[in-house]
């Protein structure tokens, strides 16, 4: 069951919370946010059996989706709504399920409204992907939607 969030939690949370509050994909597959700062987010994830492939590692995909979110968190903690404009990953190890992963989002550099992000995903000290991500704040005519 989706909790909605009340108006008064609304008015305290900022962009990032706003964002992952209805963010249903990330809440699916258990993605957590750990913590996060101007240009910068962390969050965690536990594999799990629907998101092991059929060589019983992680599918790529989850794991894209994990720096995926991470890098979204990052990208919007400054304010304007932001998106991908485009991303890439490289897999480095595999990861299996019941691994507890992290994925950090360093922002590297923002242009105009543009931006390029680096995310590290471990299991403990070991980067299991690294991906980045290049974003762009976008104008909005609409106000943002409840939950």
């Amino acid at each position: 069951m989706v909790e909605s969030v009340t108006q008064a939690t609304k008015a305290t949370q900022g962009p990032v919370e706003r964002m992952l509050a209805m963010d249903q994909a990330s809440r699916q597959f258990g993605i957590e946010l750990l913590e996060h700062g101007e240009g910068t987010a962390v969050l965690r994830m536990t594999v799990t059996a629907p998101m092991v492939n059929g060589h019983r590692i992680a599918h790529g995909g989850c794991l894209f989706l994990f720096a995926d979110t991470a890098f979204a968190c990052a990208c919007n903690t400054h304010g304007p709504v932001t998106v991908a404009a485009g991303a890439d990953i490289d897999f480095i190890a595999p990861a299996r399920e019941g691994d507890v992963l992290v994925a950090t989002a360093r922002e590297r550099t923002r242009f105009g409204r543009s931006g390029i992000y680096d995310v590290s995903v471990r299991r403990g000290d070991e980067v299991i992907a690294e991906f980045r991500g290049r974003s762009r704040s976008i104008r909005t005519t609409q106000p943002e939607e409840s939950p």
